[in-house]
């Protein structure tokens, strides 16, 4: 990538947050000959605005290539200090204490293009630290110790990591399933227990099931419904038949009545025409 290359809205969202942000350079490999421009800066933001990026320990990258992802980034900024975290956006803005993705299969979310950074120090030092490696040499993404797949290479491991292995999703599925009847469950038992009981302003809450709620169908109550359905359509069928042929005869009576009409035209023309039509 060419020095300085990256999406526009970097700079102005730079511009936004305060200070200018230092350039730090940075080359994918050593073979590479010109670097790509890292703008870092410390993440300041109102108290309480970000839960997510505290402030002072919080390094805000911008320009950061779709190569360059959050164990390379990590990798960069650990001569730095220790860090606690590193979290990749498609745009900058206030962030909030997410949960792990309790899915792999599930919660995936692919974020593509030139993107921007929040990496979390477990000291301010690091910070400060970070913002100095502009003044040093360009900093290597890919080394031998620490590769990043790029190329045909990325594609066969993207296409590897896509094969979902059955048993894993399937204990994933009854697992989700498993928790879900419980909660379901622990709903209904609470319904249950507060139906017929008054607020405090003395309403009761009423629901929808009724004295006699309904039970779940079994395989055989679902074949009876179909086989229903089956009749229902098979009789609407027949009555459509049934109309569409009274349909037809009544057209091909009235075809009839006008043939005759127009024979009794031409019969009484010709009686007129020989004199013998007397109709009294």
């Amino acid at each position: 990538a060419a020095r300085g290359s990256g999406n526009g809205a970097g700079a102005a969202a730079a511009s936004q947050t305060g200070a200018s942000p230092a350039a730090l350079a940075v080359k994918f490999a050593e073979r590479q000959r010109s670097p790509h421009c890292l703008l870092v800066k410390e993440h300041q933001v109102r108290e309480g605005a970000d839960t997510a990026h505290p402030p002072r320990r919080t390094l805000f990258v911008l320009n950061v290539p779709p190569y360059c992802g959050p164990d390379s980034l990590s990798r960069l900024f650990s001569r730095c200090g220790s860090v606690q975290s590193v979290d990749i956006c498609d745009k900058p803005g206030p962030g909030e204490k997410r949960d792990k993705p309790t899915s792999k299969f599930f919660d995936q979310k692919t974020v593509k293009g030139f993107q921007v950074a929040y990496v979390v120090f477990r000291k301010p030092a690091g910070v400060r630290a970070a913002k100095a490696l502009s003044q040093e040499g360009p900093l290597l993404i890919s080394t031998e110790s620490h590769p990043v797949k790029t190329g045909v290479s990325k594609w066969i491991a993207n296409y590897e990591a896509s094969i979902v292995n059955p048993k894993e999703l399937k204990a994933e599925v009854d697992a989700y399933m498993q928790d879900y009847d419980k909660k379901m469950a622990e709903e209904e038992a609470k319904a249950a227990k507060e139906e017929g009981v008054p607020d405090e302003e003395g309403w009761v809450k009423v629901t929808r099931k009724g004295r006699k709620p309904g039970l779940p169908r079994t395989e055989a109550a679902n074949l009876r419904v179909l086989e229903k359905e089956k009749q229902k359509r098979a009789r609407k069928e027949l009555l459509n038949f049934y109309a569409w042929q009274h349909r037809e005869s009544k057209r091909e009576h009235i075809a009839q009545l006008r043939k005759k009409f127009e024979e009794d035209k031409q019969r009484i023309a010709l009686m007129r025409a020989q004199r013998k039509f007397r109709p009294y």
